[in-house]
């Protein structure tokens, strides 16, 4: 459902999330590094508490209902960028990015999805509001996400260039070595562009296939733009100094994905059982609604994403620390 927040609060709160963002990303832009652990840690803690913080004052303005729909927004967009790092780990490393160009890198990463998100977010509420049968289509979309994230589960993950990254090498003149932070440089007097533009045409890319996940998901907890939208801010915010705090451990939260296909089959099926139950479409009973089909309650979903997340994320440091067990005995 759509929640009467008061406009005011809205407009102060997006402007408030949108300067904090760009704030940080300037602060990126003007000193880029690699941070340690420490610094990491700080700032993941300090997004991950305004998120918290942002959901308690949604909560004393509009009540417990949307402040619920904000958390089991966040933790679900947060999740899938978690999820996305994956990806760009091995995007940096099959591009060979500098280790000091990084953050920089994660920064124009995040400014790509924040506007390819925001768009798909204006779509998707424009679409809802005029046909609401979408939702057969997001829920079997989510569903099949989340069946091909199971069956893919073992595969090698390995990065494929698309079409678009094999044009831009064609038909752009491409040097082969990074110049610092720069997408263009000159080489024996000729202007040639650096592998940096491929690798943020690589991440720009990889946004937009996450975003197809992620806009659907989030339509399945609630029908809000604002709290769509903010909750994808938060989601985002943080996610670079995320990437190194959590650095090699990526590759071991290993039934992290499988936790994520569950909510999104969970959220797949939620989509369904709302359309049929508002159903409109006339060649399905007769265009009235299944009333049978049950309206997943936000507490249910929030509890439901909740001990997903745990589950797998518990189940993974347990697996790694049995492989440390048996290669600490293999060592001796």
């Amino acid at each position: 459902m759509i929640h009467e927040l008061p406009v005011g609060f809205e407009v102060t709160a997006l402007i408030a999330v949108v300067v904090l963002l760009v704030l940080d990303l300037l602060i990126v832009g003007r000193r880029p590094h690699v941070p340690s652990m420490k610094e990491s840690a700080l700032w993941v803690g300090f997004y991950v508490g305004l998120a918290v913080i942002f959901g308690g004052i949604v909560w004393a303005v509009g009540g417990a209902s949307p402040a619920g729909e904000f958390y089991a927004g966040w933790l679900t967009e947060y999740s899938l960028s978690v999820d996305n790092l994956f990806v760009f780990v091995i995007i940096m490393s099959r591009f060979a990015v500098p280790r000091d160009q990084q953050q920089r890198v994660l920064m124009i990463g995040i400014i790509m999805a924040l506007v390819m998100r925001g768009a798909f977010i204006l779509a998707g509420a424009a679409i809802i509001e005029r046909y609401t049968a979408v939702f057969y289509i997001f829920g079997a979309f989510l569903i099949y996400t989340a069946i091909n994230m199971v069956r893919h589960k073992e595969e090698e993950e390995e990065y494929k260039e698309n079409a678009l990254i094999r044009n831009v090498r064609r038909v752009l003149p491409m040097h082969n070595a990074y110049d610092g932070k720069k997408v263009r440089t000159v080489v024996d007097g000729k202007r040639l562009f650096t592998p940096m533009l491929v690798v943020f045409v690589a991440i720009g890319s990889t946004d937009l296939l996450f975003a197809f996940d992620s806009i659907p998901a989030i339509f399945g907890l609630t029908k809000d733009p604002f709290i769509v939208f903010t909750a994808n801010v938060f989601a985002l915010m943080g996610l670079r100094q995320l990437y190194f705090l959590l650095g090699g451990l990526l590759e071991r939260l290993v039934y992290l994905p499988l936790a994520l296909a569950f909510i999104l089959g969970f959220i797949g099926v939620k989509l369904i059982l709302e359309a049929l139950h508002t159903n409109t479409l006339p060649f399905l009973n007769g265009g009235h609604g299944f009333h049978w089909a049950p309206e997943v309650p936000i507490w249910l979903s929030l509890t439901v994403i909740v001990a997903s997340l745990a589950v797998g994320t518990v189940a993974s440091l347990i697996k790694m620390r049995h492989e440390e067990r048996v290669a600490a005995r293999v060592g001796e």
